[in-house]
């Protein structure tokens, strides 16, 4: 489908003379014409004259009698050598005969991959050219490549069901065919003046184009018109303008979600020359009189008088039952919803972002900024292998555990994170999980399949599936869309969806890119067959990294298997879970085809039809995941035909393919995608042309970086433990501004600004305090205004805050910019987290390490400090930026390592009540810490006090639920009071 973009310039300025030219109907060569005799006299002196001469020269091969003992006992005669030959001679022929029948099959069904016939490879080969040069110009060859003009459309009852059309298998022949398109295709069909003509002959010549039923493998498209006629497939756009919406002769209409059909006319413009479109005289006798008058009727409604309203959305209904190319349909637009009604997809960054030139925006890859779905995704991950990594240390040791602080990340690794910060849409990606759970879920209870998805568009708050073929009307609150094969889902009704506990149902959503204000997932796991990728070999790497980062990370996908090969290997560091890496093709296919024919045989026991119905319903427990393969090196033909055929059920199978390739050419593709040099992703048969979504070297590294750091087990010693800020906790350190942020947020030193923008200064001050190393301004105003906001609104809230936090006494701002552009706060300027963490490091790194009394005090005044949660009285809707951070994990370990320490300080002198309060104190922030409930047993048991023991059991009884007891902690108690259950059941 074209893009629906404004016409470019020369569509303005072309002719539009509106009287009907004839034109030539373009012709089979002469060449060709000889290329199929020569192809048929090939094949039958193959199939019909080798037989003949052998049977009038050597004989029948085989003997009258059969005495297979006596042949074995003759003498090897010069006649036995030549009877041998001979029926080598005689099996070669049957080889080739039986390559014939099945290449002919093949070509002639056009369905499926042509079998292979065992050992003919140069033989099957010559089968092929010679069958695809005979049906040239022969008979009609049926369409090898699955139709995406059936993605949701109806057929004519001449075309085949659509399922049946996405089903089927690439052909083999692309290399034939593709000649085969530039030259079977009949074009033109003659057209005849008009009365009007000399007022139209003012305007420039005029040319009228026909639209051919398919013929072989070739459907007309607007590109290959434009291609052929225009010298340049991208001005499709001018052609759809001139014809857009205008009455075609079956009544039917060229709009926004229709394809173009058999018999359909189209303007040209009129500079339109060449290929199969050439100029006519007026008599044109060939030309049926029927002909004439529809064009002569189709240029008169040229001037803007065609039909609006339910007319229009009728035609578009049934659009595209004809001979329509292939092609992802662009959902009709909707006014952008208002300030109640958010986008689901966020607003492009650089849509209120600094401009590029400006010092505010340096370093950050727009390749992330403007990838929300992706960049949540690495995001989440991130925040979640930190998360991992703080609780393996916190059980590395007591007191002594490496991993307190993670480190920070310098250089690309830290604008690759601000470009995350920025970029990410957590939001969107949350809505778009629940949306499709909840449609799942609501399919299953009305007892319905799940239909068919193969692409999601997100487009100005609401989201669009676009199905394989129609399936009736979506539950609510889903919508039909523009015809009968979108089902719609505004952002408002998507927010009334809350988690449900079903299986994930289009796992293999991925991001490609942006058309216009659209962002188009695919679904690799329903294509019917390969998917190729074509371009410069960095092009097609940064496609692959992206689309593998995305896979691997997505919040809307449960288990996952994604394997890489050609590249990626360092990628598995994202998801060690999902990401496998394989060395070669070999493995590969060897891997697939045993997968292959699990899935089939699993299917088959449990009686589905495809995973689709494995995944809703009775039976969701099978949870039927995806395995996507992203192949970045290209294939050797043969090993291309094997993928084919391995592809041929494979959306059946929950399989998806994505294969590179340098030449564009790719045996068995069932959809070809190109990128360019400047970040432009073409499917002309699939009617795309997007933005594409990439993730470049630099960058690909930079996020790998981030990953590894994260390990615990990264570097020999694991992460580094000294706070990346340390205060002067002496009273020569008395800071000039100080704000309490573990609790109530409180600020000391500085007034209450006055008006409504406290609350913004309030938090922007907070979030520079909890990044000391410093936070990009565009981090910042992410997190301020996470749906975007102008420089000017962002340049005066830091004014006003420079202004708020004031100078230190030698006339230093406290808010100042560091050489990377970035904003930091001065040493004058600290929180109470900043004091704990200064305090526990001095106590068991610094001075407290040589001196208990001092241990004692520093624990003592650190635990002091902590008066609950962080920013425990934020109001709602207001720092959404922390569910980035891992703050509210680092806090609550700290404090528990505090309490620990603090209690181990007592229970060496056998103070075991302070040891209670101490561990007391610190459960109040960290409920959860497993290891302060265990010392607060052993503090309790080294009272001797059995009654408060079972009391402490029973309480942690209560707080386990239904969980029960940790492992450790029930085995604890089993050594300290064996007889604990019956206590607690006694007590309870």
């Amino acid at each position: 489908m074209p893009r629906r973009r404004s016409p470019s310039p020369s569509s303005s300025t072309a002719p539009r003379n509106r009287t009907p030219q004839p034109v030539r109907v373009r012709r089979r060569t002469f060449g060709d014409f000889v290329k199929a005799f020569l192809a048929f006299v090939a094949l039958a002196v193959l199939l019909v004259g080798v037989p003949v001469a052998l049977a009038m020269t050597a004989g029948w091969p085989f003997p009258e009698t059969f005495e297979p003992m006596e042949w074995l006992k003759q003498d090897i005669s010069v006649s036995t050598f030549l009877s041998i030959l001979t029926f080598v001679v005689w099996l070669a022929w049957a080889q080739f005969t039986a390559c014939v029948l099945v290449e002919m099959k093949a070509a002639l069904s056009g369905v499926g991959v042509p079998g292979r016939v065992p050992g003919a490879g140069p033989s099957q080969l010559l089968a092929r050219q010679l069958v695809a040069a005979l049906l040239l110009v022969g008979a009609t060859a049926a369409s090898f490549t699955p139709s995406l003009a059936q993605l949701g459309q109806t057929y004519d009852d001449n075309q085949r069901p659509t399922v049946a059309a996405a089903q089927q298998t690439p052909g083999l022949f692309a290399q034939q065919q593709e000649q085969a398109a530039g030259t079977a295709a009949a074009v033109a069909e003659q057209a005849s003046h008009t009365e009007a003509a000399p007022a139209a002959k003012k305007q420039g010549d005029t040319k009228f184009y026909r639209i051919q039923p398919p013929e072989g493998r070739h459907h007309d498209s607007l590109w290959e018109i434009a291609e052929r006629h225009l010298g340049d497939g991208r001005r499709y756009k001018e052609i759809f303008e001139l014809n857009k919406d205008r009455a075609q002769p079956d009544g039917s209409r060229l709009s926004e979600a229709s394809l173009i059909r058999p018999g359909w006319i189209m303007e040209m413009p009129g500079d339109a020359r060449g290929g199969d479109l050439v100029e006519m005289p007026d008599d044109a006798p060939e030309v049926s009189p029927e002909v004439r008058q529809q064009i002569s009727d189709y240029a008169r409604t040229g001037d803007g008088a065609q039909e609006q309203g339910g007319d229009q959305a009728q035609g578009s209904g049934d659009e595209g039952s004809g001979g329509g190319t292939a092609h992802v349909d662009l959902p009709q637009q909707r006014p952008a919803p208002g300030t109640g009604h958010a986008d689901l997809q966020r607003p492009a960054p650089d849509q209120v972002a600094t401009p590029a030139q400006d010092s505010s925006s340096f370093g950050l890859p727009e390749a992330l900024l403007t990838a929300p779905l992706l960049a949540a995704g690495l995001l989440g991950a991130l925040g979640h292998r930190r998360r991992q990594a703080l609780w393996q240390s916190a059980f590395a040791g007591i007191g002594g555990r490496r991993g307190m602080e993670p480190p920070t990340p310098t250089g690309d690794a830290l604008d690759v994170q601000d470009a995350l910060l920025v970029g990410a849409d957590p939001e969107g990606v949350r809505l778009l999980d629940r949306s499709l759970r909840g449609l799942a879920a609501s399919l299953a209870a009305e007892s319905r399949p799940l239909p068919t998805v193969y692409a999601a568009w997100m487009s100005n708050g609401d989201l669009h599936l676009q199905l394989a073929q129609p399936s009736g009307k979506p539950p609510s609150p889903w919508q039909l869309g523009q015809d009968q094969t979108f089902w719609m889902l505004a952002r408002a009704d998507a927010e009334t969806y809350e988690d449900v506990d079903t299986a994930a149902p289009y796992p293999g959503l991925v991001s490609l890119g942006t058309m216009d204000d659209s962002r188009l997932l695919l679904n690799l796991e329903s294509v019917p067959g390969i998917v190729s990728l074509s371009g410069r070999e960095e092009d097609r790497a940064a496609v692959f990294a992206s689309v593998a980062a995305e896979l691997a990370t997505n919040g809307w996908s449960d288990r996952m298997t994604i394997t890489l090969v050609g590249f990626g290997e360092d990628l598995t560091a994202l998801a060690p879970s999902r990401l496998r890496h394989l060395d070669g093709i070999e493995a590969l296919i060897e891997t697939m085809e045993a997968e292959t024919r699990q899935r089939r045989g699993a299917l088959g026991a449990a009686g589905h039809d495809s995973v689709l119905t494995g995944r809703t319903g009775p039976a969701q427990h099978t949870r039927w995941a995806p395995h996507l393969v992203l192949l970045a090196a290209e294939p050797s033909p043969e090993d291309a035909m094997t993928l084919a055929e391995l592809a041929a059920d494979a959306s059946r199978l929950g399989i998806g393919y994505l294969v590179g390739t340098g030449s564009g050419d790719l045996p068995g593709a069932a959809w070809e995608m190109e990128i360019t040099g400047e970040g432009r992703l073409l499917a002309p048969l699939l009617g795309l042309e997007l933005d594409a979504q990439l993730l470049p070297a630099a960058e690909r590294r930079a996020v790998v970086e981030l990953f590894t750091d994260a390990d615990p087990e990264h570097g020999p010693d694991g992460p580094g433990t000294t706070p990346p800020f340390l205060v002067d906790i002496s009273e020569q350190g008395r800071p000039a501004v100080y704000a309490r942020l573990v609790g109530p947020y409180e600020i000391i030193g500085l007034e209450t600004p006055d008006g409504e923008r406290s609350a913004l200064l309030h938090e922007a001050l907070a979030l520079l305090l909890l990044h000391r190393e410093g936070v990009h301004p565009r981090v910042l105003s992410s997190a301020l205004w996470p749906r975007g906001v102008t420089d000017d609104v962002r340049e005066a809230l830091l004014d006003r805050l420079r202004d708020w936090l004031g100078t230190d006494p030698d006339g230093t701002p406290r808010l100042r910019t560091d050489d990377a552009g970035r904003l930091t706060l001065a040493k004058s300027v600290v929180s109470d987290l900043d004091v704990l963490r200064s305090l526990y490091h001095e106590a068991t790194q610094g001075k407290g390490v040589d001196s208990r009394a001092v241990r004692g005090r520093l624990l003592t005044d650190a635990l002091v400090l902590v008066r609950g949660p962080l920013l425990a009285d934020r109001p709602e809707g207001r720092y959404r930026w922390l569910t980035h951070e891992i703050v509210d994990a680092q806090l609550p370990l700290l404090v528990a390592d505090t309490g620990l320490a603090l209690a181990e300080f007592h229970m060496e002198k056998n103070r075991a009540e302070k040891a209670i309060e101490a561990l007391n104190a610190a459960l109040r922030t960290a409920p959860s810490d497993e290891r302060l409930w265990n010392e607060l047993l052993r503090a309790a048991h080294a009272l001797d006090d059995p009654q408060r023991l079972t009391a402490l059991a029973s309480d942690l009884l209560t707080r386990s639920g239904a969980r029960g007891l940790p492992p450790r902690t029930e085995a604890l108690l089993d050594e300290l009071l064996p007889t604990w259950r019956d206590a607690v059941a006694a007590a309870g």
